[in-house]
């Protein structure tokens, strides 16, 4: 009996002591499980699924916040903005902003003024900013730049602008003018010089409408749908005929390396100068006529009378292939350096009063620097005040034009000659028979 109860009681020992042990090894089991280790402690938190994919694909920057406001996530956008720097996000703002939507779980956005990165111009970056809860623990923030967007804007609200003050100042006069009219209609004489300044504004105000035509066709077509080789030396003498009026009133000589009118008074006709007629560029006939018309006409509205107006055309060698430059070099009265850099703004003028009195409606290099960019080129201009001015248009040359000129080397071998650099300064003379050009010399009044 004694035994058996000895055993007994060492059976019950026993099961107490695996218990207590197993007890423990569970708690101790799980306090191991709930330890941080080295590996956890560096683990980033996981994006929930698809997250990155849809993040990558977005054009707005993007960042993900985690509890600590640790950068989880950001898109090389984020970096280019600036937005992001050593793993933080940079902007105090927007780091409000995260903390705020992680207390309360509410979407917000602002519009804020940056500083542009890398600039000490003082210039502002515009971006929006949208803060919403990316699950329980991160925070998405999305970043859109609006810098283009306002700039286009500004653009667009000057354009409206300009064009109102621009159409109101021709409908006002003729509305001055009829009353006029009505009020002297017992003065013949009267009648007679008020009707001429309602034509002289009527007409200003069909080539003011008609250039905003054009500016509006040059800016939204393409003009390479309807490209064709156009030759460079009808395109001179196309925007010779159209300015041989104003130029004879004023007495001033035209002339070209590529197309010399006949004739004392320049018009009837003309004949080729030779060295440069196989000049072709690859583009929109009538937006390229316009354009180089444009230089023209500005050249002898700007030129002082009794002077000359040089057009020049040539062949210049380019990496991907030849350009074709053509330069419309005036005696006129200079452009400034600080109008150079304006003098492509829709309606901006140098001179406005001289602007009024030729006619001009302030649209015209715009119209000249959009049909250069639309046809892969470029316009460029070089003028010193009292001394003149060159505008180049520089244009690719037609394929078909390079195709001639292989089978004909001496033809490149010309254009060579022709496009290298030179130093003499080119009379309006000599661009009759020379392919070589340059600025004028200052203004000369011809006997």
């Amino acid at each position: 009996m004694d035994v058996n109860a000895a055993v007994a009681a060492a059976a019950a020992i026993a099961g107490v002591l695996t218990g207590v042990i197993a007890m423990l090894a569970f708690r101790w089991s799980e306090r191991d499980l709930k330890r941080p280790t080295r590996t956890s402690l560096h683990t980033d938190p996981v994006l929930p699924p698809g997250v990155d994919t849809v993040l990558s694909v977005l054009r707005s920057s993007a960042v993900v916040l985690d509890e600590g406001d640790a950068v989880v996530k950001a898109s090389s956008a984020a970096y280019a903005l600036g937005l992001v720097r050593g793993g933080k996000l940079s902007v105090e703002p927007m780091l409000q902003m995260a903390r705020d939507t992680r207390r309360d779980g509410e979407i917000r956005q602002v519009e804020l003024d940056l500083p542009r990165r890398g600039t000490g111009r003082g210039e502002a970056l515009a971006v929006s900013a949208r803060v919403a809860p990316l699950g329980s623990r991160l925070v998405l923030l999305l970043v859109e730049d609006l810098t283009e967007a306002r700039r286009i804007e500004a653009v667009r609200r000057d354009f409206v602008a300009n064009v109102s003050h621009e159409l109101k100042t021709p409908v006002g006069a003729l509305s001055l003018l009829s009353e006029a009219v009505m009020d002297a209609s017992d003065d013949p004489e009267a009648v007679q010089r008020f009707a001429g300044r309602m034509q002289i504004e009527a007409t200003r105000l069909t080539n003011l409408v008609q250039e905003l035509i054009d500016l509006s066709r040059v800016q939204n077509d393409d003009p390479l749908e309807d490209a064709e080789p156009v030759r460079v030396d009808e395109l001179i003498a196309e925007a010779m005929d159209r300015c041989r009026h104003a130029a004879g009133t004023k007495q001033i000589t035209m002339a070209s390396n590529v197309w010399a009118p006949e004739g004392p008074d320049q018009g009837g006709g003309g004949r080729r100068a030779g060295g440069t007629t196989d000049l072709s560029i690859w583009g929109n006939r009538g937006q390229l006529a316009a354009a180089l018309g444009n230089l023209v006409e500005n050249a002898v509205n700007y030129s002082p009378a009794r002077t000359r107006v040089g057009i020049a055309a040539r062949r210049v060698n380019a990496p991907g292939g030849d350009n074709i430059e053509i330069a419309v070099t005036d005696q006129g009265i200079g452009i400034s350096d600080k109008d150079k850099e304006r003098i492509f703004e829709r309606f901006y003028r140098v001179d406005p009063a001289r602007s009024r009195a030729t006619g001009g409606t302030g649209l015209g290099l715009a119209i000249v620097k959009h049909v250069a960019a639309s046809h892969s080129g470029e316009v460029t201009v070089w003028s010193s005040e009292g001394q003149g001015s060159t505008f180049t248009l520089r244009l690719p040359e037609a394929g078909a034009a390079r195709d001639r000129a292989q089978q004909h080397p001496g033809l490149d071998d010309e254009a060579g000659q022709s496009a290298a650099p030179s130093h003499r300064r080119a009379t309006p003379d000599s661009l009759a028979d020379s392919t070589a050009y340059e600025t004028l010399s200052a203004p000369e009044v011809l006997p």
